[in-house]
């Protein structure tokens, strides 16, 4: 072999090395990403009804933020099913005779933060007296009024929310 092929041979190393420890790096990334979306995922519920202290923040935000609408004892206005006069429904109950645990916590989540958003969390045209509380509340209070939520729903409807959370995480 000449001087200036073991030269050439010499010159490629250095870029097929750095073209190896650039591989193995973007490998390493997107394993390690994986794994974050992987946990993210399937983690527990963020609103947790076994988490006494979350339970209880969850209880005095919804005292002083959602009781007026939805009922001191989770129990929504009179009527809820029924159409009000000027177009709107009433706010439901929170308890096990209402709705909310058919919805999976991200969905609660959004409604709770964004308001019953028209097309997203309610049908198109759809107007509701349910504002968002995203400038009023932190996520962590958020999800703690939840937890307050689901810490009073008898065993067989907190069950079933579980499963429709579940199903939805793994659907995203």
């Amino acid at each position: 072999m000449t001087a200036s092929g073991a030269n050439g041979g010499d010159a490629r190393r250095p870029m097929l090395a750095y073209a190896f420890w650039g591989a193995v790096a973007l490998a390493v990334l997107l394993l390690v990403g994986m794994l974050v979306s992987a946990l993210w995922t399937s983690s527990g519920p963020q609103a947790d009804p076994a988490n006494a202290a979350q339970v209880a923040l969850g209880r005095t935000v919804y005292e002083r933020q959602c009781a007026s609408c939805h009922g001191a004892k989770l129990e929504g206005q009179p009527n809820w099913r029924d159409q009000l006069p000027n177009g709107r429904m009433p706010a439901p109950p929170h308890d096990e005779t209402g709705h909310t645990w058919h919805h999976p916590d991200q969905v609660l989540f959004g409604i709770t933060k964004e308001g019953l958003v028209p097309g997203k969390y309610a049908p198109k045209g759809y107007t509701s007296d349910m504002a968002g509380f995203g400038g009023v509340l932190s996520d962590d209070e958020i999800w703690a009024v939840l937890a307050y939520l689901k810490s009073a729903w008898p065993q067989r409807e907190l069950a079933y929310q579980r499963e429709v959370d579940r199903q939805s995480r793994s659907k995203r």
